[in-house]
């Protein structure tokens, strides 16, 4: 498969893509824009977050992807008293008949999986957050000394419920960094939940058809590593992230007006990496060899709403991080002669 022309390859994954909405569409209705996103994570070795109330079909979706991917699945259900060798493993004592003798074995967590569903990952205290967060920075496991690499592709899905605060552990913002994404899952449309209400009435299913295995989907997460990127796309990629942050000493501050009155906080470099590689994912999925600036554009939300902290005029004036990234993108020009794509786009 490698040694195929770059645009050849593209148009498999494109094609590819396609065959998973359609897979993932027999189980999940609408939410199009979400499944999209969780794809990119996935293509560019990233973990997401998704953020929305109970019953948006959260879990289901997970789930599906897991299966038509054709990838090993665990669910966590997080709780107060859940513990951090209750996601990584433990080690327990075993005699061995032959000689007698007492010996350690490690049995693996549910964290050995391709495909982990964190659900309402901030129900459980910061020490069991962190367990699972240094496995999905590291890859690996150490327990009893030794370290165990966890199985490629490792894609980490986490759920929270943004309504319920009692009995909640919100996640610090130095661990939300360490996803990707923050996708929001909204309310389906009327359409699309006249459409759940038919398929979740009647006893039907639809059964999920494998379309990729661990093998291509790293084959994919590869190819988006070498989409290339034009210097005017990442210069824009950068512009944004940098924009949301306080200057340096000595230095003017050069930020939109908004952004200094309602912004305590920025994004960092992590930021700037994820734009370029979510872009890149997107630009694949819809079979391109190129990335615009266009891409970045669509991308920039659910990169930086997690890493942005908005101070106390915004919430008293009821500014959202998503508010100061559409203005951001309204106040960040593209130049419509490196990129009349996206310059059309923005119009």
């Amino acid at each position: 498969m490698s040694d195929m022309p770059p645009e050849q390859l593209v148009a498999e994954a494109r094609d590819a893509a396609e065959q998973l909405r359609t897979q993932v569409g027999r189980a999940v209705v609408g939410q199009h824009e979400v499944i999209d996103q969780v794809f990119m994570a996935l293509f560019c070795r990233g973990h997401a977050l998704l953020v929305g109330v109970p019953g948006l079909a959260k879990t289901l979706l997970v789930s599906t992807v897991a299966k038509s991917l054709d990838l090993s699945f665990n669910r966590i259900q997080f709780t107060p008293d859940l513990m951090p060798s209750d996601i990584t493993g433990t080690e327990v004592i075993e005699e061995d008949h032959t000689t007698g003798q007492r010996v350690f074995r490690f049995v693996k967590g549910p964290v050995f999986a391709n495909c982990l569903l964190a659900d309402e990952i901030n129900r459980t205290p910061p020490k069991t957050q962190a367990a699972l967060l240094e496995a999905m920075q590291e890859h690996h496991v150490t327990a009893g000394g030794q370290t165990m690499a966890l199985p490629e592709p490792f894609f980490v899905l986490a759920t929270q419920n943004p309504i319920e605060q009692e009995g909640t552990y919100p996640l610090p913002e130095a661990q939300l960094d360490r996803f990707m994404f923050m996708i929001r899952v909204g309310y389906p449309s009327q359409d699309d939940e006249l459409e759940v209400i038919r398929r979740t009435t009647t006893g039907k299913t639809d059964a999920i058809t494998p379309v990729l295995n661990a093998e291509r989907v790293m084959a994919v997460q590869d190819l988006v590593r070498q989409i290339p990127v034009p210097d005017h796309v990442a210069t824009y990629a950068l512009r944004l992230v940098r924009a949301t942050r306080p200057p340096d000493r000595g230095m003017d501050d050069d930020r939109p007006d908004f952004m200094r009155q309602y912004l305590r906080w920025g994004a960092g470099p992590r930021a700037s990496q994820y734009l370029i590689l979510a872009g890149k994912a997107r630009a694949v999925l819809d079979g391109r060899t190129h990335v615009t600036a266009a891409d970045i554009t669509a991308i920039a939300a659910p990169v930086l709403r997690h890493r942005i902290l908005t101070n106390f005029n915004a919430e008293s004036e009821g500014v959202t991080a998503d508010d100061l990234i559409d203005r951001l993108l309204e106040a960040i020009t593209i130049d419509a002669t490196t990129d009349p794509q996206a310059a059309a786009v923005l119009r």
